[in-house]
């Protein structure tokens, strides 16, 4: 073990010093989350200008909608493979700039393909930003603030798919702006957050498992509160691989990181990218209403998540909200003729309980895999579940053209009452617990 890789100095810094550094940390990152919403919300309301212009059905239409999520299945695994081997630091600014160009290039994006393409490349770079975003807020997150700064990632990604539906309706409407300048928006919020990301630290936890330790010492002492050095030293460097996430110490985690979030996000990503679509069957009109009003009671939900989460655990957050779901999911499926306003109440509390689980889905990775494996840990699950959100952005249009809303609210019924009955099982209670003691849940 070379525990003197690099000469380093553990020159102290500031309790204002650390305390200014934790809020850039968190700004830069959850700008990541905002800009994985924020492209997912924006194209719901320009899919009518963009299908007429590209002269596309509603399959392409579900791929255009869904490519992005496909992206992110490809880049999560390989920026976690690349965060647990090259370090968190350079992937953070390698996977936003892989965003500025490609958000960019939809500014001239002239066909399907062309279009489907730089979707596509969006998400490999959200893909990574998930892989090293996530590891990075856990590792210098403090204990007793871990929970709320990784459900607040949660938190803005729902903020930032409202803000996004809002500005393409918006846009869309009263500006005549084109279709494809709308969408290019995003790039000015991926530049903004390039820039603050440049000069940011790398991790120590990633430094203490390559041998680095009097540089993980240094940055600790520099950016972090005291007490994070005693819970570091007590883990054991160790070559990571993709190969343990199946191991007989892992695979609970890998199993239940992966299934969850799976199963919490396939119903929402679908409904929510079509709200006005969804909302328009059940005789609610389409537009602004429908898509930002599903979305801010999902922002709430997460908010009063994230205000608790440290406070009341992990599970209670967890379990019985994919319950819920499930029967209010459930509910809308069998009940064929319901009253509009009813549905409408329905598809709100679904909404609400939905962002609780959901909120968990950005804190359980972080906290539950070792760090030998944290960056291809949550690389893999968020494979997983975009694998997920994926199929069903795509599938929705196709399964309510062809089988009606009702049958197509039942299947995403099932597949929150698996997330229910995998939740019920294996989601464990890390409140409270360092990072290592967390990491060492489910390897016993």
């Amino acid at each position: 073990m070379n525990t003197a890789a690099a000469p380093a100095t553990n020159i102290a810094g500031s309790d204002r010093f650390k305390q200014r550094f934790l809020y850039r940390l968190i700004f830069v990152s959850l700008g990541g989350m905002v800009l994985d919403g924020y492209i997912l919300g924006i194209i719901g309301p320009v899919t009518t200008p963009m299908e007429h212009d590209l002269h596309i059905n509603s399959l392409w239409e579900g791929l255009i909608a869904a490519a992005s999520l496909f992206g992110i299945l490809i880049g999560s695994p390989i920026g976690g493979w690349a965060a647990d081997k090259f370090g968190r630091k350079p992937l953070f600014l390698i996977d936003i700039s892989v965003f500025v160009v490609s958000s960019a290039l939809q500014f001239v994006a002239h066909d399907a393909v062309s279009m489907l393409l730089v979707r596509l490349l969006m998400g490999v770079a959200i893909g990574c930003e998930y892989s090293v975003g996530w590891p990075i807020m856990s590792e210098f997150s403090p204990t007793r603030l871990r929970g709320r700064l990784l459900g607040a990632l949660t938190v803005f990604w729902y903020v930032g798919f409202m803000i996004g539906y809002t500005v393409g309706f918006v846009l869309g409407e009263y500006t005549g702006l084109d279709w494809r300048v709308i969408l290019g928006t995003s790039t000015i919020i991926a530049a903004v957050i390039l820039v603050a990301r440049i000069g940011l630290p790398e991790s120590p936890r990633w430094l203490w498992n390559e041998g680095r330790q009097n540089e993980a010492r240094a940055v600790v002492a520099k950016y972090m509160e005291a007490d994070t050095l005693d819970d570091l030293v007590h883990e054991e460097p160790r070559k990571g691989s993709f190969r343990m996430l199946f191991g007989p110490s892992v695979w609970r985690a890998t199993l239940f990181c992966s299934g969850f979030w799976f199963c919490a996000v396939s119903p929402y990503f679908a409904i929510a990218t079509f709200a006005g679509t969804v909302l328009d069957k059940y005789g609610l009109g389409s537009g602004l209403a429908g898509g930002v009003g599903l979305s801010a009671v999902s922002t709430a939900g997460v908010v009063a998540t994230v205000l608790f989460l440290d406070k009341a655990g992990r599970r209670v957050f967890t379990v019985p909200p994919m319950w819920l779901c499930t029967v209010v999911l459930g509910i809308i499926g069998f009940w064929v003729g319901a009253p509009p306003l009813m549905v409408l109440a329905l598809f709100l509390i679904f909404s609400f309980f939905n962002a609780m689980a959901n909120t968990l889905t950005s804190v359980y990775p972080g906290e539950v895999f070792p760090t030998e494996i944290r960056g291809i840990g949550t690389g893999f699950a968020a494979a997983v579940s975009r694998l997920g959100a994926g199929a069903g952005t795509f599938l929705l249009p196709v399964a309510i053209d062809n089988l009606g809303t009702g049958p197509s609210m039942l299947i995403a019924a099932v597949v929150s009452l698996l997330g229910a009955l995998l939740s019920q099982w294996l989601a464990p209670e890390t409140r409270g617990r360092s990072l290592s003691e967390a990491a060492a849940t489910f390897s016993h």
